[in-house]
């Protein structure tokens, strides 16, 4: 490689790297996903819940807040995975780890704690001013 020609995209090694990354925290994902799900719908529940009138007003609240709270997380984590989801269709198409601002390669240790992320550190910080 001449000192003129800069490396534009990341290898197949390093792009299997990364999506054997991807998919390891995509399965982990899509079960989180399911236990908050669960916990909203109390689908795997066989508790006296709907039978006891003991505490009922106080559980009905904690219950209401716990409810929501899962449903903010079970939101978050379907976002999650829709971004781990768009990087491996840029893995497929070769255009995973380019920086959506700069063009540049993100550093592959940014990409290995945020794999689903679209801009270097520099453009994110530049974003957030």
């Amino acid at each position: 490689m001449s000192t003129v020609e800069k490396k534009v995209r990341y290898s197949d090694e390093d792009l299997a790297e990364f999506k054997e990354l991807i998919l390891g925290k995509l399965e982990q994902a899509k079960n989180d996903y399911e236990l908050l799900k669960s916990a909203i719908t109390h689908s795997t529940s066989n508790d006296t819940e709907d039978t006891s009138p003991t505490f009922k007003v106080l559980e009905e609240g904690a219950a209401t807040l716990s409810k929501e709270e899962a449903g903010r997380l079970a939101q978050r984590q379907q976002k999650f995975i829709n971004h781990l989801q768009a990087a491996l269709v840029r893995i497929e198409n070769k255009t995973y780890g380019i920086c959506r601002e700069t063009g540049q390669l993100i550093p592959k240790e940014r990409l290995r704690a945020v794999p689903h992320a679209t801009l270097s550190i520099e453009a994110k910080e530049e974003q957030n001013r």
